[in-house]
């Protein structure tokens, strides 16, 4: 599968902004979808999952703030983020894995499918 994230931005705190994910084929019974996020200087790191179940999944730092929803008709994926801080500040990716295995679903080597990226910079 092909993965292409759009979405990304300037913003300033506080504010909100909606990332996309469009999947190139059917998804929604056979993947879980995520978002990672990889900051300067820093790892790329887990940010929110979907599995095929339909169940959501966030790190501890995005939870209440960030929601993780997807559109099985249309193979898209979302994260619609809000209250957004300078730490939020990123370039986010989307994944897909088949495997779909709780205890890894965090895991960046969990996932073989990779979107290019989109860039979330916020301003304080």
């Amino acid at each position: 599968v092909q993965l292409q994230a759009s979405g990304g931005g300037v913003v300033q705190t506080g504010d909100s902004l909606r990332l996309s994910c469009a999947a190139s084929e059917r998804t929604g019974s056979r993947y879980t979808m995520a978002w990672f996020r990889q900051g300067p200087g820093k790892e790329r790191e887990f940010v929110a999952a979907v599995r095929w179940t339909g169940t959501t999944h966030y790190a501890d730092s995005v939870k209440g703030r960030f929601t993780i929803s997807k559109d099985n008709a249309k193979n898209m994926v979302y994260l619609q983020m809000s209250s957004l801080s300078p730490e939020d500040t990123a370039v986010y990716y989307c994944a897909a894995t088949q495997t779909g295995i709780l205890s890894t679903l965090r895991d960046v080597a969990a996932y073989a499918y990779w979107g290019q990226g989109t860039l979330v910079t916020v301003s304080s």
